[in-house]
Parts: structure tokens; C-alpha cells; sequence
């Protein structure tokens, strides 16, 4: 396996693939931060350049990287020490994927944070091996799957070349996005009682976090994860003392034991229904405001009383003269608009209520007015940040809009949770969709005092802090429980024994609030090395510090499924078979035989185990 990226996602990935799976790993990387990166695009280089920026490798089995005069001097071209190590390169040219052996590797990853990188290097790839299974991580969906079109012809076109049918049946191209994979874990997990949603190729599988049920057998399908509890304020173990771990696909005789503790249940199965399900994001898509947006809350009550006094009046014009009941909503009209018509010669309920009119006429005009100034504002602001309106509540505080916080933001909108986003760059690439979706945004410092209050930090019902920074992060949150000790937070932190430790810690200091850390690439990676070994993994959901995988996998060829009842397929801890592709109504007798694909959750060496 051949991985190549420039963050800590590679990284990440290679440690996957050989810790868990076993692989042998090259990974290439960019050199040292001392050197810098010249600009790809445009650049010709020689072929001296390129061998100068290809070699150096690394000890065998490391992700440290070794200096000039390291291991691996004298090893022949193409071939790391041991087959595994790594290479420093500043660009991926044809050159250091010939290095890094691409020509005779079984995958190749390539997860730089720049998308035309990675389509270079891939193009270049699939023309040293039109065998090498390809997963590249792109953040533009569209364009994405117009390369993984053209990738997937070229290894066909090349395995007719090479003259006859199955020479490239390992060969295939799988785009991914890590934002697309992190975002609806981090969005479910930033909102109490949101469904944790997985598609798959004709099934919807929604599993939601609650309490197992005390009084009798647990509504729902299955039971995924058991959630830590107990006491957090120990100190031993990852979780404190005497405080339960979570426990991923426990057996049936744990979930009776852990009456009354919060689960992630597996709640239903069912085909994707796209008018119910799409038509709330279609809206939320859209750019055209909605009508309620068009005038504030207060004013929308304005109008409703004043209208409701009109009708009040009619009636009463209507019982107090008996006239026809529109003749006296017609002579309201007249008196409401100061329209001539006095009653002189008749009753004094008449008058009196001739007079109330054209009081209720005067008050409705600077209405109108109002409501006419605020509705032309709304349209020439359209294409402008909103700000919090005042008097927001319930909503959820996202801090970033990066590529993670832009796809969170739209997964949000989604679920039609509200939303006021806060971000220091004015030029960061969510504020267009943050633009589109009319969600309010804060722009400055979150560090800053004051621009979490301008956020209504006081009255959110979550924090999401999803900046590239870990410590602009944790400071945000710090300064958020000190304004609501009882705030659910939720904070992305890349490194795993600092997110340790914050999560303990928070949870010790504030009991009562729930703290959630999260890693984008601890959430990406193991769909990545799923789809470098020929699995298909269609979602991932957070549990805590721990992910549960689901995968799409052919029955045919695995002992511990082909001939069995989905029942008997389980395995505690490992993995369930949760339903067949395409059958929402799979039985637990059914039993599994070749040309069958079931969707498993399982766990990282579940799926491995599972290989």
C-alpha cells in the first residue's frame, strides 16, 4: 500500500493500515516544515530536481522521518527499505511514485488537502499501473465523480491494451471526502436526540442515542454501542474510576445488564424516501428567502393584532347596525383609511366605532411602512451576512467554516436545527454557503471577548468548535462553560492523548454537561483504508472516542457469513450483519449464501477480521 498526503490524515491512514490491517505501508510526505513547498502549479522541473526531492527514507515500520544521511541510502529505485518506510518529497511527480513503488503496489491513497494535487498524482498513477485500486480524497463532490469516471475508463481502455478481459480486475477508483465522512457524526453528536444517519446503496439505517429501556425488552432493532457511565470524577483509566467504557455491538446478555444506560440503538431500516426526506434540504438549499424571512417576529405580531382588530371592528360595525357582514367589513375599510364618509345622523355606536377605525387606521400605517422598509432590506441584504437577530435561542454555535465546518454547517441546515456560525477569515469558503443558507455569522476573533456573545452564547443549546487550531478550540470552549457551565460542547482535537485528556478533564470539572471531543481524521481514516483493501464503507458514527464502521460486504468467500443465519453471523464486539442490500425487511433466520451483499456494523479490527 502506497499513501501520500501532506496532514495528519496520512499519517493516520498508514498507521491504520498496518496496525489494524497488517499492511506493509510507504508513506510519502512533504519534507520538513524548514523547507519550503514551491507552488505546483505551473512549475517545470528537471529531472535532477525531481531526484533531488524524492529519497530519503525513513526506518521500516515508522512515521518519523529521517534525515539525508538516513536509512536507506544505497536501496535500489522504487524499492523502500524492507518494502515499507517513508519518502520526503515536495511535489508527487512521476518520479517519487516510481520511488515509492506504485508500479507494483496493490492501492494507492493520495489524501493531500489540495484537490488538484491529488488528481495529477492520480493520473500520473494509473499510467504506471492500470491495476493499482486508486482512493483519492477530493473535496469537490461534483468534480469528483467526473474523475473517478474518467480514472475507472482509463483502466479499462489499459486492460483491453494489454489484451484480454480480466487483466485488470483489481483496478478501481474511489473518491472520498473527510469532511463529507466527519460532518454527520459531528452534527449529531453537537445535538441531543438527532438521529445518526447511514445510506447505503438502497437502505437508510437511523440509529439514535437514548436510554436502554428499565422496564422490559428495549424498542428498536438492534443495539450498536453501550455509552460510558458511572462516576467521572476518578482519576484511573481512560474514562476515571469505577466509570463503565463504552462497549461497541455488545451481546444480547450486556444490553440486559446495562438496563436504564445510554446506548446508540439501531431504530430502523427502511428505503430512502426522497419527497420526505429531500424536501427539507431542498428548501434549506435553496437561495430564495422564505416569506416568514421577509419581516422580523415582532413585526409579523404587529400585523396579526392589527389585522385581527380589523376583523373585530367589522364584526362589530356588522351587530351593532345589521348590515350585510361585508357592507360592514367594506365601511371598516373606509373609516380605517380615513376615507370620507362621517356618521353624523347615525348611532352613537356607529360613530364610536367609526372613531376606533381611524385610531386602528393611524396606528397601521407606520406599520406598513415599516413592514415595506424591512422587506426591501431583506432583498438588498440578501447576498449579505446576516447577523443573530436578537432574541435567538436554541440554536447551535458552529466556530469555523472551513472545509469540516461548511459541510457541518450544510448538514445542520439539513436537519433544519438553527444555526449563527462564527469565523476570524473573512475570505473562508463557508461564508458563500453560510451566505446562500441565511445563517447568521459572526466575524472575528472567537478568542476575542465578546464574539461568542455576540453569538447568543448565553441561550445556545451547543458549542461545535471545528477550527483547524486545537487550541483556539479548547480556549473557545473554556470561555463558553464559564458563561454556561451546563453547555453541551462538542470539540475537534487532532491529537488523541491531548483529546484524552481534555475530554476527562472537562467531564470531571463539569459534570452535569455532556463533552464530546472528536477527530475528523480519527473518523475519515478507516473508510480510507476500507476502500484501499476493496471495502466499501459507507458511514461512520462516533461513540464516544471510538468509531463504528458500516460497510457494504459480499457474503461469497467468508466463512464467518457464507451459511449462516444473520443471527448466527454476529459476533459480539466484532461485528452484526444489520440487513442485505436493497431489503429493508431482512430476517435474523435468513441464511447468508454466495451472491449475497449484507451491510455490517462492525468495529476497526472487526473489519479487518473480516477481510
Amino acid at each position: 500500500m502506497v499513501v501520500c498526503g501532506d496532514d495528519g490524515l496520512a499519517h493516520r491512514l498508514a498507521a491504520e493500515l498496518r496496525g489494524v490491517y497488517g499492511e506493509q505501508v510507504t508513506l510519502v510526505v512533504p519534507p520538513d516544515e524548514r523547507t519550503v513547498r514551491p507552488p505546483v502549479v505551473g512549475r517545470a522541473r528537471s529531472a535532477s530536481a525531481a531526484l533531488f526531492d524524492r529519497v530519503v527514507s525513513a526506518a521500516v515500520g515508522t512515521v518519523g522521518r529521517s534525515g539525508p544521511g538516513g536509512q536507506g541510502a544505497g536501496t535500489p529505485a522504487g524499492q523502500p527499505p524492507d518494502g515499507e518506510g517513508v519518502l520526503e518529497a515536495a511535489e508527487l511527480t512521476e518520479a517519487v511514485l516510481a520511488e515509492a513503488g506504485v508500479a507494483r503496489a496493490a492501492a494507492l491513497a493520495l489524501v493531500y488537502d489540495d484537490d488538484e494535487t491529488n488528481i495529477r498524482a492520480a493520473l500520473t498513477a494509473r499510467r504506471l499501473n492500470p491495476r493499482l485500486r486508486l482512493v483519492l480524497r477530493l473535496y469537490n463532490r461534483r468534480l469528483g465523480q467526473h474523475i473517478e469516471e474518467l480514472l475507472d475508463q482509463a483502466a479499462a481502455l489499459a486492460a483491453g491494451d494489454d489484451g484480454g478481459p480480466g487483466t485488470v480486475t483489481e483496478a478501481s477508483t474511489t473518491v472520498l471526502s473527510d469532511a463529507d465522512t466527519a460532518a454527520p457524526a459531528l452534527a449529531a453528536t453537537a445535538v441531543a436526540g438527532t438521529s445518526r444517519v447511514v445510506q447505503t446503496e438502497g437502505l437508510l439505517l437511523r440509529a439514535v442515542e437514548r436510554p436502554l429501556s428499565v422496564d422490559g425488552p428495549d424498542t428498536g432493532l438492534h443495539t450498536l454501542a453501550l455509552l460510558s457511565g458511572g462516576d467521572p470524577a476518578g482519576a484511573d483509566g481512560p474514562y476515571g474510576a469505577g466509570e463503565q467504557q463504552p462497549r461497541l455491538l455488545p451481546d444480547d446478555e450486556e444490553v440486559r445488564q446495562a438496563a436504564g444506560r445510554q446506548a446508540v440503538v439501531l431504530e430502523h431500516v427502511s428505503a430512502p424516501a426522497g419527497g420526505e426526506s429531500a424536501a427539507p434540504a431542498r428548501r434549506a438549499m435553496t437561495g430564495v428567502p422564505p416569506l416568514g424571512s421577509l419581516f422580523s417576529r415582532r413585526l409579523r405580531w404587529t400585523l396579526a393584532v392589527l389585522a385581527g382588530c380589523v376583523v373585530g371592528l367589522a364584526v362589530a360595525l356588522w351587530v351593532v347596525t345589521g348590515i350585510h357582514p361585508l357592507r360592514a367589513f367594506y365601511i371598516t375599510l373606509l373609516d380605517l383609511f380615513a376615507i370620507d364618509d362621517p356618521a353624523l345622523r347615525q348611532p352613537l355606536g356607529r360613530q364610536l366605532l367609526q372613531l376606533l377605525s381611524a385610531l386602528v387606521g393611524l396606528l397601521l400605517l407606520p406599520v406598513l411602512l415599516a413592514a415595506a422598509l424591512e422587506a426591501f432590506g431583506t432583498f438588498r441584504t440578501a447576498s449579505a451576512l446576516r447577523k443573530p437577530p436578537r432574541g435567538l435561542s436554541g440554536h447551535v454555535v458552529l466556530l469555523g467554516l472551513g472545509k469540516i465546518g461548511t459541510r457541518v454547517l450544510t448538514r445542520l441546515r439539513e436537519l433544519n436545527i438553527p444555526v449563527v456560525c462564527v469565523e476570524s477569515d473573512p475570505e473562508a469558503r463557508g461564508l458563500a454557503t453560510a451566505r446562500r443558507l441565511r445563517v447568521p455569522v459572526v466575524l472575528g476573533d472567537v478568542t476575542q471577548e465578546g464574539v461568542l456573545e455576540a453569538a447568543q452564547i448565553q441561550r445556545a443549546q451547543a458549542l461545535l468548535a471545528v477550527t483547524s487550531s486545537d487550541t483556539t478550540n479548547l480556549e473557545a470552549v473554556l470561555y463558553a462553560r464559564t458563561v454556561r457551565p451546563d453547555l453541551r460542547v462538542v470539540l475537534r482535537l487532532y491529537d488523541d492523548d491531548f483529546a484524552t485528556a481534555v475530554y476527562r478533564t472537562l467531564r470531571t470539572a463539569y459534570p452535569q454537561a455532556l463533552t464530546r471531543s472528536r477527530s475528523v481524521t480519527h473518523l475519515a481514516a478507516p473508510a480510507f483504508a476500507g476502500a484501499m483493501l476493496g471495502r466499501q464503507v459507507l458511514g461512520a458514527v462516533a461513540v464516544e472516542r471510538r468509531v463504528l464502521l458500516f460497510a457494504a460486504v459480499d457474503v461469497d468467500g467468508h466463512p464467518q457469513l457464507e451459511g449462516r443465519t444473520v443471527r448466527e453471523a454476529f459476533r459480539a464486539g466484532s461485528w452484526r450483519v444489520l440487513a442485505l442490500l436493497g431489503r429493508a425487511d431482512t430476517a435474523s433466520s435468513h441464511v447468508l449464501g454466495k451472491g449475497d451483499r449484507v451491510v455490517v456494523a462492525a468495529t476497526r479490527r472487526g473489519l479487518a477480521e473480516l477481510r
